[in-house]
């Protein structure tokens, strides 16, 4: 099988008491756009939307999250909410990220809003949330069991191939499938685990609740994971930010749908480049 090349520029820093690796695309300069990927997502499986996002004018940055990729693993106990954030707050200092637009899927959606709550209140550039999970206290499990988790995780640890990961991601291009197949294993066990936890016992909606705009929550139509009682719970929480849906799309939006993914998100990324505060470092 040959290895899928990337666009990214590969490059590590130090942020929160972790080494984190990050993939950098587009020209040095341009509007910062910060991207957190899911639970099992390493930066390369980002690659496909990150060449696109920079095709549209922004400097985007992707990192390995912690427990994920090349990244340092974390303490036991070490992969809350509050972690993920503080390591996102880390990541915009050292490298410089100037109110950048900060776009999360699922996992790191949730990210998005805990960083922009806990630790910038006064940011301006757009928090783009992908599908984050709603489950938590009182809300019913997320629908990914950890034991399916698991089971795609064990079976990239044996050696897995594009065909064994379409089982789980019947929409994916093949391209897509391929990278996955070829990262997923370096995604740990622990971080996994514990942010599946994590999904049942921290709660979205108190940060969901408290950030500021701009803000946009995007989700797929057919995703179990913002379910349409859910879409009417936080339209009620917060009527002022946008609730958008991606026709077609199950939880992984972008990989089933790229095409309304990108008609549903492109006027709102385009207008970020328009404002004063995307003008160049």
């Amino acid at each position: 099988m040959t290895t899928v090349q990337i666009s990214g520029e590969s490059s590590f820093v130090q942020a929160n008491g972790l080494r984190h690796r990050v993939l950098r695309y587009g020209e040095p300069g341009a509007r910062d756009l910060l991207f957190l990927p899911g639970i099992t997502s390493p930066a390369e499986t980002a690659d496909f939307l990150a060449v696109l996002l920079a095709g549209m004018g922004f400097r985007v940055t992707v990192p390995d999250v912690r427990g994920r990729g090349q990244s340092d693993r974390a303490p036991a106990g070490q992969y809350r909410l509050t972690d993920y954030a503080a390591d996102a707050a880390g990541l915009v200092d050292v490298l410089g990220l100037v109110d950048p637009v900060v776009v999360g899927h699922s996992m790191g959606a949730r990210i998005a809003a805990a960083w922009a709550v806990l630790h910038a209140p006064q940011h301006r550039g757009l928090v783009l949330l992908v599908d984050p999970p709603v489950s938590g206290p009182g809300r019913g499990p997320y629908p990914t069991s950890r034991e399916a988790f698991l089971q795609q995780l064990h079976e990239a640890q044996a050696g897995t191939d594009a065909d064994a990961v379409r089982r789980f991601y019947p929409q994916w291009p093949e391209r897509e499938l391929q990278l996955r197949a070829e990262v997923l294993a370096s995604c740990d066990e622990t971080a996994v685990l514990e942010t599946h936890q994590g999904f049942q016992t921290e709660d979205f909606f108190p940060y969901w609740a408290q950030l500021t705009q701009p803000a946009l929550l995007v989700r797929g139509g057919d995703s179990p994971v913002v379910p349409l009682p859910a879409v009417a719970d936080l339209r009620r929480a917060r009527p002022d930010i946008a609730v958008l849906t991606v026709p077609g799309a199950g939880h992984m939006v972008p990989w089933d749908a790229l095409p309304a993914f990108l008609d549903a998100v492109r006027p709102h990324l385009l207008a970020q480049l328009a404002l004063p505060s995307a003008s160049p470092h």
